[in-house]
């Protein structure tokens, strides 16, 4: 976790579904900050929207420990909700978590698939199963982002969560639940012929006429 991403907010005093409608006209967006020392109060926030999508292009903002700089005060957080608009993708609200180096977490991050083009000159078919994880690990510890290779996979090839590479400290939350929540992560599928086509077409035509 190299470097530090900085953000600006301003306190929010107003508060509501009218005050945050309010907000979003005058392009900015409502958040808040809470977590830390038992006796800290979470805080409302208010952030210029510009600023906060520019800085949600870069992946690393999601797991990278942020300076918030509230007016004249600096809190040190990390990202632990981001609601969007469900037609423009536009934030909408965000959530803070004060945080320290060794503050625990659980976060989800997002898996990169590396090589795909290697399975597919084969002319076999990569299907991804989960686009993200849960892990749990000091914040400090925390990845951008999880690789998975899938170079050396053939047809009927499965790679599943205790099969990913974890960086030191970071464990995944599921498979702490046992290992039937060992679930599929990716695999490699032969394609559908022309043949299977026909024939899938045929049942939907039977169970039509039925």
């Amino acid at each position: 976790m190299s470097g530090i991403f900085e953000i600006n907010a301003v306190v929010r005093e107003e508060s509501g579904k009218g005050a945050s409608r309010r907000l979003r006209r005058e392009q900015k967006v409502p958040g808040v900050i809470y977590g830390g020392a038992k006796n800290r109060k979470p805080q409302s926030l208010t952030l210029e929207l510009r600023e906060l999508a520019k800085a949600l292009e870069n992946e690393a903002f999601y797991s990278h420990i942020l300076d918030v700089k509230i007016g004249d005060k600096t809190e040190q957080a990390i990202v632990m909700d981001l609601q969007r608009h469900p037609a423009t993708g536009a934030p909408m609200h965000i959530d803070f978590e004060r945080v320290t180096k060794s503050t625990v977490v659980h976060k989800r991050v997002q898996l990169h698939f590396l090589n795909e083009e290697a399975v597919l000159k084969t002319g076999a078919n990569v299907q991804h199963t989960a686009s993200e994880v849960e892990v749990t690990c000091k914040v400090g510890d925390l990845p951008e982002f999880i690789d998975v290779d899938v170079a050396k996979l053939t047809v009927g090839s499965v790679i599943h969560l205790s099969e990913l590479e974890l960086p030191k400290g970071v464990s995944l939350v599921e498979l702490s639940k046992g290992a039937s929540h060992d679930a599929p992560v990716v695999s490699v599928v032969q394609p559908a012929t022309a043949d299977d086509d026909e024939a899938e077409g045929e049942e939907t035509t039977e169970e039509t006429a039925e």
